[in-house]
């Protein structure tokens, strides 16, 4: 769930804005996050994830101010830099799949995402690129692992050990999720 889904349920359960928070909680002289976020959870009846998503809104503490690029250049620093230009070249394969392809880059991996929809991971080492990609009702193969514990949010797991394993059958796998995305 994105952040902003977080906030839109938010308001349609309690039918207060973040704005509307923001204000009671100044009103409460509420000024910590543990204070936020208890009265979010025993007052208003938010759950864990959504009271934090409001405690950090309310505290200001949400804004990353990082640009995508920013984000994406996180992945490969140091040793984990020789993986970029890999990376690069794959993604410009990859978005000529649609114009609806963007990046999502998260702490620990990149998604790659068609509109709203994630189709496949990507998560760097010093000595593999993991591709993750998500096709249910695909069998895995000796190549195409499952992707088990690694990432549940997608179905199968390829190693890229080196630039050429970026080939055509990977690119085909990738081709098929972004479509079963759509």
């Amino acid at each position: 769930m994105s952040f902003q889904a977080y906030l839109d349920n938010i308001q349609k359960k309690t039918g207060k804005s973040p704005d509307q928070f923001r204000t009671l909680s100044k009103r409460k002289g509420l000024s910590s996050y543990s204070e936020i976020f208890s009265w979010l959870t025993s007052e208003h009846g938010l759950g864990h994830g959504h009271a934090n998503a409001m405690a950090h809104v309310i505290l200001g503490t949400h804004i990353d101010r990082s640009s995508q690029e920013d984000k994406v250049s996180r992945h490969f620093k140091g040793a984990k830099e020789s993986w970029r230009k890999t990376f690069d070249g794959l993604m410009g394969k990859v978005s000529g799949f649609g114009s609806d392809v963007s990046l999502a880059p998260t702490s620990s991996y990149i998604s790659v995402v068609r509109g709203k929809a994630k189709f496949a991971v990507v998560q760097v080492t010093t000595e593999v690129m993991s591709i993750g990609i998500k096709l249910k009702g695909i069998p895995a193969t000796a190549r195409f692992q499952e992707s088990g514990r690694w990432n549940a949010m997608v179905t199968h797991r390829a190693r890229i050990t080196k630039p050429k394993d970026i080939n055509a059958e990977l690119l085909d796998w990738l081709r098929k999720a972004y479509a079963n995305a759509g």
